[in-house]
């Protein structure tokens, strides 16, 4: 039965407002403990009386549960209500924040942080919730856009204000602040966020879930040893991708069976699912740790870079790249449904891939190069790809099972940044002398990566257009067709 149009009239005021101003704050609770720690790493190793591997292990504590829990939470939220698991995650994520705060050593920082990655699905949940209720394509789309930029930082401020606050009050400033901003997003979502439950009283796949969460999970432990290189236990890597690879077979074979799945066969088979995914693995590897990683040690070196200080290196670099994808994300969400989610995540590719190859090739020797692209990177990766790949996972999905596409394409964010420093730290270490004194390891390491973009952009073309969530195809809301790129709201 459709909706009648009064609700909808009354959710596109007050009501509209009221849940963006929830879901905002929601997706900035969660991306406060994603980006707001990382300069704060130093200060918690020593006040915690340990080694920045310490610090850092917590960090990757924190990035593998919120995609365990990415898996199947947006699922249960088709099941159990959006607006309930939502004010479930935030209330978990205060609790996971407080005890971290009082945290006497790094063991129990580690345990807080899994705690806190309940919090993983916060953005696609959120996105979830948007679809359901907004189903004009250009209002919809710019509404997912402007939900979407806040999980590439909070205009890079968040960064800073973390290391103030570690810096002058400690690193256990910054998780109450964090903690505050979590109980300001639960009352917002308990009090404006609408409720959806299009998948009410199906059970819930939990047989299938637990194979599924094993099998990422050994990916994600196997990829961060392989990221240690030379100190990394290769047997332990390889043991690792052997139980993840039989845990989804144990999962196909669950699945295959159930009445209910968390993740059908069949849909796995689709373009609709594993093009996107491929995609978004393929994007994550080529671009993730040259922003985060290659390019951060590059201006920093003294010999064969620009010899800039940590602090002035993010604020020359990082802070305009969130800034800039921060601010170009809302008319990305905008602009995709009039000319094509495919057509913007196409731009988004290329253009990242042409300034990767540029600064491998001429910004290693021009600051001001280096700069500029890197402002440039944040508008076709951060502000255009980035965005758009979270929004397919949404309009993508079966008008029947939501919930699983997005939590799909949310772990292979998490395994993609894995496998981008994995892959181009090892290209890194091989291409260059060990004591970087040539430009050579940072060039191969960026035209490695500017390589697995240029595949992105290949592999791109074989997603589905959503038809229904475009101005030029079916009208919102309408039937949904025979193509399972249908993009049906839920």
């Amino acid at each position: 039965m459709s909706r009648s149009r009064a609700p909808r009239t009354g959710r596109t005021t007050a009501g509209t407002a009221a849940m963006m101003t929830a879901l905002l704050a929601a997706c900035i609770a969660f991306q406060l403990n994603a980006s707001m720690l990382s300069p704060a790493l130093v200060t918690m190793a020593r006040e915690l009386h340990t080694d920045e591997a310490g610090t850092g292990l917590s960090q990757t504590a924190f990035f593998t549960a919120c995609a365990m829990f990415s898996l199947f939470l947006p699922r249960f939220s088709d099941i159990a209500g959006r607006r309930r698991v939502l004010l479930g995650m935030l209330v978990v994520l205060t609790g996971g924040t407080v005890l971290a705060a009082l945290a006497t050593d790094i063991v129990v920082l580690d345990i807080a942080r899994v705690i806190q990655g309940v919090s993983g699905p916060v953005v696609q949940i959120s996105l979830l919730t948007l679809r359901s209720e907004v189903t004009e394509p250009k209002r919809f789309g710019t509404l997912m856009g402007v939900v979407t930029a806040v999980n590439g930082g909070i205009a890079g401020v968040d960064a800073l204000a973390g290391g103030w606050l570690a810096s002058h009050f400690g690193f256990r400033s910054v998780f109450w602040v964090i903690a505050a901003v979590a109980v300001l997003a639960a009352v917002a979502v308990a009090a404006g966020c609408p409720e959806s439950r299009p998948s009410a009283g199906t059970p819930m796949d939990w047989a299938g879930v637990a194979p599924l969460v094993v099998s990422a999970a050994a990916l994600l432990l196997a990829v961060d040893q392989a990221e240690k290189l030379g100190a990394a236990n290769w047997p332990l890597a390889a043991g690792l991708v052997a139980v993840g690879g039989l845990a989804f077979a144990v999962f196909w074979k669950i699945e295959a069976g159930s009445r209910h799945p968390l993740v059908r066969v069949t849909d796995l088979r689709q373009r609709a699912t594993w093009a996107p995914l491929v995609t978004t693995l393929l994007t994550l590897i080529g671009v993730f740790a040259v922003v985060n990683g290659v390019l951060m040690s590059f201006v920093q070196n003294e010999r064969a870079g620009f010899g800039m200080g940590a602090g002035l290196a993010s604020v020359v670099f990082l802070t305009p790249f969130a800034l800039v994808g921060w601010l170009v994300g809302p008319f990305t969400g905008r602009l995709a449904p009039v000319i094509g989610y495919g057509r913007m995540l196409r731009c988004g590719l290329l253009g990242s891939a042409l300034v990767l190859g540029v600064m491998a090739l001429v910004g290693v020797r021009s600051l001001p190069v280096m700069i500029g692209c890197t402002v440039l990177l944040g508008v076709t990766y951060a502000g255009i790809a980035n965005i758009v790949l979270n929004l397919l996972g949404v309009v993508l999905a079966p008008k029947d099972h939501p919930g699983f596409l997005p939590g799909l394409v949310s772990a292979a964010f998490g395994l993609g940044a894995g496998l981008s420093f994995a892959l181009l730290t090892a290209v890194q270490v091989a291409g260059g002398p060990p004591d970087g004194s040539s430009t050579g390891g940072y060039v191969a390491a960026i035209l490695t990566g500017t390589g697995v973009t240029a595949a992105a952009f290949a592999a791109s073309f074989l997603i589905p257009r959503p038809r229904t969530a475009e101005v030029a195809g079916e009208p919102a809301g309408g039937p949904v067709g025979a193509s399972p790129a249908g993009g049906s709201p839920v």
